[in-house]
Formats: structure tokens, C-alpha cells, sequence
């Protein structure tokens, strides 16, 4: 048996970049992988339709990839970096199945390109895969805001619009519906189930421009893949922790209420595509409990005079009447248009090339009628996906292959993010 095999299944890690403006970024997350305790068995880094910086990159790690503090595989070999064009139409979820299709490891993970893992992350994420029906396991992200601090008025529980977990996640090992993409890993067997992400509803700009930040694409295959094997397993190990970075612009009152906005457009495309039974299960729970909540503790702070309250209950008002008027629109137009969005269908199948052309095989179908184009669509975090999220209730200590999944904080699963 080798190393490889002694230690568990081969990791592939996934970092999708655009932008030059994040190479100190970019360079921070791909060293947060080589100096995991669990070594990655390779790192890929794919760049969206940006030939400049996909060659600054490629230079960068030429060779045996100087830049590496570890990351010592099973075998002694050191992990590589390679370098990946894009094979898709611009981006996040064809950058993302460009990366499982040119990956050849058993399970492929996915960090943000402006976020750093740390040093357990691998290692937590890959533990639950010892359960075969474990099918995704994601982890915890917490912000890193670039100013010091976070805003007074910014409310916790919208932590989801800067890519992060949210108060009013359950914690511990829990069972989800979905996973967020900036934090997450799939064994590759899902592909070969249900294809790759949607293309069509995720981000393809800077959510700081002037495109809405867009995206949902991990929820709807986290739901495509249920269905397809109902006994499958979805998990959050909060253990398995990232730091993401959070610009100054998504700071602002105007950037939540935006990434609210887009977020109502999002679900209003997953709904439209697998029921609103499924595509908001995980919302109702976080829409008639925690954001109540969370209102009234913003009252009760403003009435004791605490910074900030006023504004939290505020932005918690105006987030929700945001997300509420981008799911009544993306409904109308998702009730008025006829095209699908494309689903990398077979990515896994290209893995024996590792090169853009084996990536590019991964054809796109259509999902049936009644499916939003994209142009009325989905957000997600820089890659950070980020559901409105609840929970849907799930019984605790449910059976697995091998027993239970009992929630470490001891309660029933009402689980959810995005």
C-alpha cells in the first residue's frame, strides 16, 4: 500500500484567480495549502480568461515551486502547483470545473483566492471521508475585515454577504443541504453523479464593480446531487477553518444591500430549477428565527444605548426587503424566460489529461424548461457562494454508513448556510 493510500484519499486542492489585484491574495492561500498538516496532493490554480496573470503565476511557481514552506506529500514528493487557463466561458463555476476536470485526486477542495487556510483544514475536511456516503464536507470562514474591525452596524448574522459563516449556523460536525464554495470539498464521484457547477449562475466579475455579485452555483449542486443519491451525506466540520479577507467596499451598507439583492435573484434561480421546497428549505428557518432575532437584539441595544444597535436592526430590515425584491423579480423573469443554464456534464472524465484540453471535455446540457437565463441569476462568494441560509431540520444522530453524525454541540441539525 502506498503512502498516499495509507493516509487517506488523494486531496486536490481548487483556487480559481482573476485578478491581478490579488496577487499578494493568491500567493497567501496557495502557501496556506503547502503548510497544511495534511498535505495537499496537488494545488491548482485556475485563472479566468486573464492571460497576463496567468503567466505572472506560471513563472512564479515554474519548476518545483520554490515558494513552498512544506507540503510534503505521502510520498515524499512535494506537492506542485500547476497553473490552469480557464477552459470555460468566463467565470467562477467553469474556472471551478475547469479545476476537477484536471485534478486527480479522490476528493477536490476548494479555497477562496483571497483567503488562507489554516493549518488543519486539509486534515478536518478529509476525517469525514472515511464514511462513503459522505459525499461534500465544507468548513468555517471567518472574516479578516482590512479595516482592523468589524463595522458597528454590520450585523453578524449577514456575515454570509462577505462570504462567511453566519450567527445562527449550527456548530460543531453538523448535516446540510449545501456547502459554500469558497470552503468546501467534494469527493470526485459527485462529478461523475451529477456533472459539474452550473455555469450561468455564478460570479464572472469583481463583485465590487458594476456587475451584481452573483452565484448559488454549490447550492444548486449540492441539491442535483441529493437527488441523484438521496442516501448522500453533506456536511460543515467548523474545525476545518479558513480566514477570508474583506475589502473596505464590502464593508459598506450599499455592498450588503447589493449581495442581498443578488442573493434574492439566486434563489429565486434555484427554486425556479429544483422546487422551492428543496431551493428554500435551509431559508425559512434563518428567515422566522434568526433574523427576528437579530432585530430585536439590535432594538434592545439601541434602547441601552449601545453602539451600533440601531444600525444592525437597520441593515437586518433592509437586507431582507433587498433579498425579498430580488426573489420576486428573478421569479417574474425566471416565469418568462425558456433557456436553461449549462451543467458541466462529466468533468471527472477529463482528469487523465490534466491540461485544458482534457478540462474542455467537460461538455455543457441544460437543465430542463422553466430555468432562468443568466441573466436574471445567482451570488456567491468570491467563490464564497453564501446562501441566505437557515436550516433545514434534520434528525439528530441520523445514520450513517458507520453509525451517526451527531452534532458535537449536542443538538438536532437544523442546519444550514446558503
Amino acid at each position: 500500500m502506498s503512502g498516499a493510500d495509507a493516509r487517506g484519499p488523494r486531496l486536490s486542492v481548487v483556487i480559481c484567480a482573476y485578478t491581478e489585484d490579488r496577487w499578494a491574495d493568491i500567493l497567501a492561500a496557495v502557501d496556506s495549502v503547502r503548510a497544511q498538516s495534511l498535505a495537499a496532493w496537488e494545488t491548482l490554480l485556475v485563472v479566468d480568461h486573464n492571460p497576463l496573470l496567468r503567466g505572472r503565476l506560471a513563472a512564479e511557481f515554474a519548476g518545483s515551486g520554490a515558494r513552498a514552506t512544506g507540503g510534503a506529500r505521502p510520498d515524499g514528493v512535494r506537492a506542485r502547483v500547476r497553473v490552469l487557463a480557464n477552459a470555460g466561458p468566463r467565470g467562477l463555476s467553469a474556472g471551478r470545473n475547469t479545476g476537477v476536470a484536471a485534478s486527480t485526486g479522490e476528493i477536490v477542495a476548494f479555497l477562496d483566492d483571497d483567503a488562507v487556510a489554516e493549518r488543519d483544514w486539509l486534515r478536518h475536511l478529509a476525517a469525514a471521508y472515511a464514511d462513503p456516503l459522505v459525499m461534500a464536507v465544507g468548513g468555517r470562514t471567518e472574516p479578516v475585515w482590512e479595516s482592523g474591525r468589524r463595522p458597528v452596524w454590520f450585523p453578524e448574522e449577514f456575515d454570509w454577504t462577505v462570504g462567511c459563516m453566519y450567527k445562527g449556523h449550527p456548530t460543531g460536525l453538523v448535516r446540510v443541504r449545501n456547502v459554500l464554495g469558497g470552503n468546501a470539498s467534494f469527493r470526485r464521484t459527485a462529478f461523475d453523479a451529477v456533472g459539474g457547477f452550473a455555469t450561468g449562475i455564478g460570479r464572472d466579475g469583481d463583485g465590487d464593480g458594476d456587475r451584481l455579485p452573483l452565484g448559488c452555483e454549490e447550492t444548486e449542486l449540492c441539491i442535483r446531487l441529493r437527488r441523484a443519491r438521496p442516501d448522500a451525506v453533506l456536511l460543515i466540520d467548523d474545525r476545518a477553518v479558513i480566514h477570508h479577507r474583506v475589502p473596505a467596499s464590502r464593508a459598506r451598507f450599499a455592498y450588503l444591500r447589493r449581495r442581498a439583492y443578488a442573493e434574492g435573484l439566486s434563489k429565486a434561480l434555484v427554486a425556479s430549477s429544483v422546487g422551492a421546497r428543496d431551493g428554500l428549505s435551509t431559508e425559512r428557518r434563518y428567515a422566522t428565527r434568526v433574523l427576528p432575532a437579530a432585530v430585536a437584539r439590535g432594538l434592545r441595544d439601541f434602547a441601552l444605548a449601545r453602539p451600533g444597535g440601531a444600525g444592525r436592526a437597520a441593515a437586518v430590515v433592509t437586507g431582507v426587503a433587498a433579498a425579498a425584491a430580488g426573489y420576486a423579480l428573478g421569479g417574474l423573469r425566471a416565469r418568462r424566460a425558456g433557456a436553461g443554464f449549462a451543467v458541466g456534464a462529466g468533468a471527472s472524465l477529463a482528469a487523465d489529461t490534466g491540461t485544458r484540453e482534457g478540462a474542455s471535455r467537460a461538455e455543457r446540457t441544460t437543465v430542463p424548461e422553466n430555468v432562468p437565463s443568466a441573466e436574471g441569476t445567482c451570488p456567491a462568494r468570491n467563490g464564497t457562494g453564501a446562501d441566505v441560509g437557515g436550516g433545514a431540520t434534520v434528525p439528530e444522530n441520523r445514520p450513517s454508513a458507520e453509525g451517526t453524525h451527531p452534532a458535537r454541540s449536542g443538538t438536532g441539525a437544523d442546519v444550514g448556510a446558503g
